[in-house]
């Protein structure tokens, strides 16, 4: 099938961010004619045609916006990278405008946030337009046991644009599916564990997850603040990077991006560049293979590709320190417990969940909630003492030293790295609701539970089904990382665009 979409010749399949300032620049199109050919593109391939639901909702507001933006670009011009580019943020991110923010739950229908996130106030001071919101894994994929990646209350099931039967994975599948299905120049998604790289993995495009503290979580609905990040999904690092540089910052209302300060960089655009890795030693995380042959193949290649390029890559040993798995899980619950309760207690009056009791309540006599997956991690959660006791102190220092002193810091230091590769996940496999996902490949959790950044580039294709390769390294290397992964993507360019198969 044919699934191009045109508003005044403007062909949007794969344009980028420097392309659209171009043809802005040149008056080829205004920003309302880019933003409606948008608009335009979600109404035909997300609510009709392969349907693939990946926009929960559509700012009513993108098109004042988009007059706004024209207006700005004809009287100062271009104000940077981010001006003018067509955004959606994941349904978990709060927006104080006419969006709700519902984490895809049919209990905060309705909930709509008094302010922005600093992630939407970030965008917004950037000059990007906020075209709308994401479906998600339903509370980020960590309500309870058996989900499905992709399908929450509210939004029903985000298919893969790839192939339509198979699932886009989570939790920010939504932000995955839309970029690479050419309905936004950019989407930002949310990390705990695998939540940017698996979807991105799953749907050929970039994504970013960066050192926890890099960019504020202030007003997005959390799980874990020890290793929640939100982050940017695009079809190419270059748009990644412009969009990371646009959120970075230091916020009052998130202790951790204290930690950042004489860490981050004026801007991280400076290493897009180079078409060489000589001097470069990258060590091979092996842990995830030997459990796909062609996922295999492909990382073998990309080693190959990588050699080429003048690097270094060379074995290590395992990362994971025995329990450290565990003890994330219980970090998690312990967070997640304290997080939810802030959250709700800040909604207004009007939204009836005030508690985590409140939304388990509500999930037992919602007629859809509980149709194919349990509540078991919000009862776990309520079941947690206060982040104030010893038990939850200790537990987190534990598994902080396993992950960061005794997992990648120790490594990379042993190997002198400079970064780590693995591949990133499997291909997609079918939707299966009501049995949950069957996950045979990850290569996330060692930085995800160090909250150390990791970049996801496509890597490849299995048949027609897209499988990425994996950067990560020390906390605060997004530079390192980014300069390693733009010379891999510009020498082998991965990356081509779904054909949302039947099968």
């Amino acid at each position: 099938m044919s699934c191009s979409a045109k508003y005044q010749d403007i062909v949007l399949e794969e344009l980028t961010i420097d392309q659209i300032h171009q043809d802005l620049k040149s008056k080829k199109y205004t920003a309302r004619q880019l933003v409606q050919s948008y608009l335009n593109r979600i109404t035909a391939l997300d609510k009709n045609g392969p349907k693939i639901n990946s926009v929960i909702e559509v700012n009513p507001d993108a098109l004042i916006i988009a007059d706004q933006v024209d207006i700005e670009i004809a009287t100062t011009g271009l104000k940077g990278k981010m001006h003018g580019v067509p955004v959606l943020l994941k349904d978990n991110i709060d927006t104080g405008d006419k969006m709700m923010t519902t984490a895809g739950s049919r209990a905060l229908i309705g909930s709509y946030a008094a302010k922005d996130s600093h992630v939407a106030k970030k965008l917004r001071e950037a000059g990007a337009i906020i075209i709308g919101k994401t479906n998600l894994s339903e509370w980020a994929n960590f309500r309870g046991e058996g989900s499905t990646s992709g399908w929450s209350g509210r939004g029903g099931q985000t298919k893969n644009p790839y192939i339509l039967d198979r699932n886009p994975c989570g939790s920010s599948a939504g932000s995955g599916v839309s970029v690479s299905a050419n309905l936004a120049m950019v989407a930002i998604g949310t990390e705990t564990n695998g939540s940017i790289v698996c979807p991105a993995n799953a749907n050929g495009v970039v994504g970013i997850k960066p050192t926890v503290g890099l960019i504020s979580r202030a007003g997005i609905i959390p799980i874990s603040n020890t290793q929640d990040t939100p982050g940017p999904m695009t079809r190419t690092l270059r748009d990644a990077v412009y969009c990371l540089d646009a959120m970075v910052g230091v916020d009052a209302d998130d202790a951790k991006t204290q930690e950042s300060k004489g860490k981050t960089e004026i801007s991280y655009a400076n290493h897009l560049k180079g078409n060489s890795l000589s001097g470069k030693k990258i060590g091979l995380y092996r842990s995830p293979m030997g459990r796909d042959k062609k996922v295999d193949s492909l990382m073998y290649r990309a080693i190959d590709d990588l050699k080429k390029l003048g690097a270094e890559v060379i074995d290590i040993e395992e990362i994971a320190v025995n329990g450290v798995g565990a003890k994330s899980f219980e970090i998690m619950l312990y967070e997640y417990k304290d997080g939810l309760n802030a959250y709700f207690k800040s909604l207004s009056p009007d939204v009836k969940i005030k508690s985590i009791e409140d939304l388990i309540a509500f999930n037992l006599k919602d007629s859809i909630e509980l149709k194919y997956f349990n509540q078991r991690y919000l009862e776990m959660a309520l079941e947690k003492d206060a982040i104030s006791s010893e038990k939850y102190k200790l537990v987190l220092d534990s598994m902080l030293t396993a992950a960061r002193e005794l997992g990648i810091d120790k490594i990379m230091a042993k190997y002198k790295l400079d970064a780590i590769i693995s591949p990133t996940g499997s291909p997609a496999w079918p939707i299966t609701l009501g049995t949950g996902d069957v996950v045979r490949v990850s290569s996330s959790s060692p930085a995800a539970r160090a909250g150390y950044p990791n970049i996801t580039i496509p890597m490849g294709f299995i048949s027609e089904l897209p499988v990425g390769i994996s950067f990560f390294g020390r906390a605060w290397s997004e530079g390192t990382l980014i300069e390693i992964a733009y010379v891999y993507e510009q020498a082998t360019m991965y990356r081509r665009a779904p054909k949302f198969l039947e099968k």
